[in-house]
């Protein structure tokens, strides 16, 4: 059973990871990237995240995290905002 605080590390790890993907197959800036909190829009409101770089982001985030992600999961609401991301990306390492 892991502590809060090894939970939270783990959690602090997928996130800062997710963030670092988001600048890198984006280039986005590091300041960008660090202002994003859950809420941040994502699809729609970052001009640099269309439809190409969605599978970009997608093969990264399976690369970086050592997870696979199927089609079937990907929709709309993943891409909404960064804390629809972050949890995705959480629930499939936890499985």
């Amino acid at each position: 059973m892991q502590t809060n605080g090894q939970t939270n590390g783990q959690n602090d790890a997928v996130e800062r990871v997710v963030r670092n993907v988001l600048r890198d197959i984006l280039g986005l800036s590091e300041e960008q990237v660090s202002g994003f909190d859950r809420d941040t829009e994502l699809f729609g409101a970052l001009p640099e995240l269309d439809s190409m770089a969605v599978a970009g982001l997608l093969t990264e985030m399976e690369d970086r995290l050592d997870i696979l992600i199927e089609d079937d999961e990907v929709d709309g609401e993943l891409f909404e905002n960064f804390g629809n991301l972050v949890d995705f990306a959480r629930a499939k390492i936890a499985q």
